[in-house]
């Protein structure tokens, strides 16, 4: 039997570079990215009401792992869904044709921290 299909939530984002970008959160895909493993978080995003595409924010597995020993427990889902999802708005503020490009957008040790910072965590 064929899945139904659920409402999407569509949300909004007025990015720095003047565009504003619809979204909403489709699915999470275990997956590998040359040696290291991790969890794609796939978004659909359209720009300025154009038409939508998906884009992938890859979260490290060993960056994941790294976070949890310096602070003494696991990440939560709902913390790395978050460390995705600030990661989109990144690419959103700074990457200006996404439709185009499909950057290889990644959460890793280099900016893991400072996307959980904006949030406090």
């Amino acid at each position: 039997m064929a899945r139904p299909e659920h409402a999407r939530r569509v949300k909004n984002y007025s990015a720095a570079s003047g565009y504003v970008y619809q979204y909403y959160f489709l699915e999470t895909q275990k997956s590998r990215r040359g040696i290291h493993s991790g969890t794609d978080y796939v978004y659909m995003v359209a720009r300025d009401r154009a038409d939508a595409f998906p884009l992938r924010v890859f979260v490290r597995r060993d960056a994941v792992r790294q976070w949890g020993k310096k602070l003494g427990r696991e990440m939560t889902g709902t913390e790395e869904y978050a460390a995705a999802k600030m990661r989109l708005f990144q690419a959103f503020d700074e990457i200006e044709d996404l439709a185009t490009t499909r950057p290889d957008l990644i959460v890793d040790d280099a900016n893991l921290e400072s996307l959980l910072s904006q949030l406090d965590l």
